[in-house]
């Protein structure tokens, strides 16, 4: 199954075109690595009078070493489905065409592996991004947040939705702090937190909504660009999403961080041992029942 075959369109930017549009942030992860990166955008339904717009973005990075900031080995094998979020994502976008749902819906997966290498971005570096908002490097192994920043950016920009919601393997704190039974998500806004929170109820994924204060800005403060993308272990889930914040200007957003629901360990009901696909019942059910 392809998702051209059932009424998608699927634009694919390699890393010439990449460049072309803008897309410092994400590229500056694919530096490191040989395997082609591929900025993703699928689109499902028309933007008729009175079609809302919904952006879905998920951050898919193929492998993730740590690159220059280099992981552990004990975790290193899991680090394949540190696309869950893309794949949340692609899952989500065939699904809504199945279900021929009266929505615009836009899917956004930047997708790349994080590979050390002599071309491999370096903690200290000052990075460009799409929304031109210029980053302080702290950790190459928080690379997820350099290509969903300019996911971000891009969906905001060139779609202009009434809504953006978006799935990533973020951070290890959300992990410590949830473990493997609840999403944990950021929302800007009260009536999108609303939705999710319905949704929750009708899915049976579990969500918990973390705080999104401004307070937390001053870890992410730098001396030599806008923002330091990382604001060191204490609210490490937090800070990460301010982060994200900056880029999506005044759209309605939430941010599920799904580290710590990449996979299960053992079958379970009907959720089988291996990758989990959380958020997409979620996401099915806010998109489902958008204009209730």
């Amino acid at each position: 199954m392809r998702l051209r075959d059932i009424g998608v369109k699927v634009t694919v930017m390699d890393r010439e075109e990449a460049e072309r549009v803008g897309l410092k942030s994400f590229l500056t992860v694919a530096r490191g690595t040989e395997e082609p990166p591929k900025f993703i955008v699928i689109e499902y339904g028309g933007g008729g009078e009175g079609v809302d717009t919904v952006a879905l973005i998920g951050k898919a990075i193929t492998f993730d070493t740590g690159g220059i900031s280099l992981k552990g080995r004990e975790g290193m094998p899991l680090m394949k489905t540190d696309m869950t979020g893309g794949a949340v994502v692609i899952s989500a976008m065939e699904a809504v065409a199945r279900l021929g749902l009266g929505l615009h819906v836009v899917g956004v997966v930047p997708a790349t592996d994080n590979m050390p290498s002599g071309r491999a971005y370096h903690p200290g570096d000052v990075v460009d991004s799409y929304a031109g908002i210029s980053i302080e490097v702290t950790s190459t192994d928080a690379e997820g947040r350099m290509i969903l920043n300019d996911a971000l950016a891009y969906a905001a920009k060139n779609y202009g939705p009434a809504a953006m919601f978006d799935f990533a393997t973020l951070t290890g704190a959300m992990e410590v702090a949830l473990g493997e039974h609840a999403i944990g998500y950021f929302a800007n806004d009260e009536g999108i937190a609303e939705r999710i929170e319905r949704a929750s109820e009708t899915s049976s994924e579990r969500v918990w909504r973390m705080p999104l204060w401004e307070v937390y800005d001053g870890q992410l403060e730098s001396d030599v660009a806008d923002w330091k993308h990382t604001g060191g272990r204490p609210g490490g889930a937090i800070t990460a999403a301010r982060f994200l914040s900056k880029f999506v200007g005044e759209t309605p957003w939430a941010h599920f961080d799904i580290a710590g629901l990449m996979e299960k360990k053992g079958d379970e009901g009907y959720n089988p041992k291996g990758s989990r696909g959380s958020g997409v019942r979620l996401i099915l059910d806010v998109l489902r029942n958008w204009g209730g």
